[in-house]
């Protein structure tokens, strides 16, 4: 398959640079994975679509407070900082725009006026940096949440852009599908017997980098880290066993599960996946999946179409335009179920 066949047109007005008002109020488009039939309901509607036996499946990562607004202390050029993950005493890998001029070594004055230090590039078009203890300890009162490029307009609560269980630093981007989850809607789910189940995948930069390669074969996944407890594996085995279904909350929910499934000696450790999910791929865990609607030519939009009736995303996109659903991370949700 070519990339051009994950393209599509999406009017601007639809891309959502605010999330709902409530979270769970935000709209759901529920796909069988069946015959491809579609229903639109609200997200907060899942209690009455799900069944007693079912597991949902959550990323519980949390979003660092990760863009650093710099100035470099000789010139006084502007330099954003993207951290992207700890690699010990001290230092940071780190995205840098612009990074063409920095001198190894430089001082960088964050807006906090803290300092942190410019030490090399690396092959990857990367940066490495060293942050100072007491910046590094509290990331929130010297950086920002870093928000998509596509949102430009939201100034409300940085914590709308968290989920409501999210509990482990980590990630540059919220595994958005998560964002519509509400305590009440969860503790309504438990109720009603669906389990609920946490694995940790932090999502890192390969989110920003787009796909470059015409041929989807010729794409090499990026890696992130993930969690999947030991005896979650097993426990799910026997959940589909006694008829209930596996619903991961979001791609990296997904992902994480079947790079599990694939590798069960994974279990119980971090590990590093560049499992890449396109149409062709045949899933081993995952029997549903709650997701936002994603960029067009995105490795999420393939995995998306990996799990639908002959790779028919376009359907589904379609008439989530014609209908004025929400596009990207702030957006409106869809169940293929």
């Amino acid at each position: 398959m070519s990339l051009h066949e994950f393209d599509y047109e999406l009017p601007s007005d639809l891309i959502a640079q605010r999330p709902a008002a409530e979270r769970d109020a935000s709209r759901m488009m529920v796909v069988s994975r069946g015959d491809g039939a579609l229903t639109h309901r609200t997200f907060r509607d899942l209690p009455t679509i799900l069944r007693s036996g079912d597991v949902l499946v959550f990323n519980d990562t949390r979003v660092l407070h990760a863009r650093m607004r710099t100035r470099r202390e000789e010139s006084g050029g502007r330099v954003e900082l993207l951290l992207l993950r700890p690699t010990g005493a001290g230092e940071w890998e780190a995205m840098a725009q612009p990074a063409r001029r920095l001198v190894p070594g430089e001082t960088l004055r964050l807006d906090s006026g803290a300092a942190v230090t410019f030490m090399d590039r690396t092959e990857q078009g990367t940066v490495r940096i060293t942050v100072p203890p007491d910046v590094e300890s509290d990331l929130s009162a010297h950086a920002e949440l870093p928000l998509p490029p596509y949102i430009r307009e939201f100034q409300g609560n940085p914590d709308r852009y968290q989920t409501v269980y999210a509990r482990v630093d980590g990630s540059v981007a919220a595994p958005t599908a998560g964002l519509h989850f509400t305590p009440e809607l969860l503790e309504s789910l438990q109720r009603m017997g669906v389990l609920i189940r946490y694995i940790t995948l932090h999502v890192g930069a390969g989110t920003f980098r787009p796909v470059r390669t015409e041929r989807l074969d010729e794409h090499v996944m990026h890696a992130e880290r993930y969690l999947v407890p030991a005896q979650l594996l097993n426990e799910l085995r026997t959940i589909q066993q006694n008829g209930g279904r596996v619903i991961a909350v979001g791609t990296t929910s997904a992902r994480s599960l079947e790079a599990v499934a694939a590798q069960p000696e994974c279990a119980g450790r971090w590990a590093e996946t560049d499992l890449y999910i396109r149409p062709g791929y045949e899933w081993q865990m995952v029997d549903g999946l709650i997701t936002n609607f994603h960029l067009p030519r995105s490795t999420l939009l393939m995995l998306v179409a990996s799990l639908l009736p002959s790779n028919d995303w376009r359907t589904m996109y379609d008439e989530a335009v014609h209908r004025g659903y929400r596009f990207y991370s702030f957006g409106d949700a869809m169940l293929i179920i």
